[in-house]
């Protein structure tokens, strides 16, 4: 929230929703709930200084204070090294497959094939405006995000592809096939 705030200057709750699909968003997800209830929370904590509109919709215009500034810059000078936690569905489905149907196995990575190619794209299309049209560092996390994706498109094209062919040698722990399989 901080960070998006001080890289706009002054943000609604509703330009952070904006602000986070446009950049940190396509990695780091909010609760919607989160973008209206964290700003008036961080100006309390004297983080973030709150302005409300006089007249039409009132809204609550939020600003970056010293104290969040220096809040933040603490933050991204931590050095922290934890690695976030992957929880991705098809990932996990992908790890119990051969408990299951090998067509439920090539509907599954074809499945996530398209999922990854569609987020690709979204994420092609931010790297194609201008050079100027983005910090270095939102620039330098989608280039990022860009060799995820190919790599998942990868990866489950290449596991279609092993499935189809039959490639893919049964489980030695893998107990009974399913009724019907």
């Amino acid at each position: 929230m901080l960070g998006l705030v001080a890289r706009h200057g002054t943000a609604t709750p509703y330009d952070l929703k904006s602000f986070a699909a446009q950049s940190v968003g396509n990695f780091w997800s909010f609760p919607h709930a989160q973008l209206y209830k964290e700003p008036p929370r961080l100006a309390e904590a004297g983080l973030l200084a709150e302005e409300r509109e006089e007249f039409g919709r009132r809204r609550r215009i939020f600003r970056i204070t010293d104290a969040g500034r220096a809040a933040l810059a603490e933050w991204l000078a931590s050095g922290e090294t934890a690695l976030g936690e992957l929880r991705a569905p098809g990932l996990l489905k992908l790890a119990f497959a051969e408990l299951g149907r090998p067509a439920d196995a090539v509907t599954l990575a074809r499945g996530q094939a398209a999922a990854h190619r569609a987020q690709l794209a979204s994420y092609e299309a931010f790297a194609a405006l201008p050079a100027d049209a983005m910090p270095w560092s939102l620039r330098r996390a989608l280039e990022l995000g860009l060799g995820y994706e190919r790599l998942q498109v990868d990866f489950w094209e290449a596991l279609v592809g092993d499935l189809a062919a039959g490639r893919i040698p049964p489980s030695p722990s893998a107990g009974p096939a399913p009724p019907g399989s």
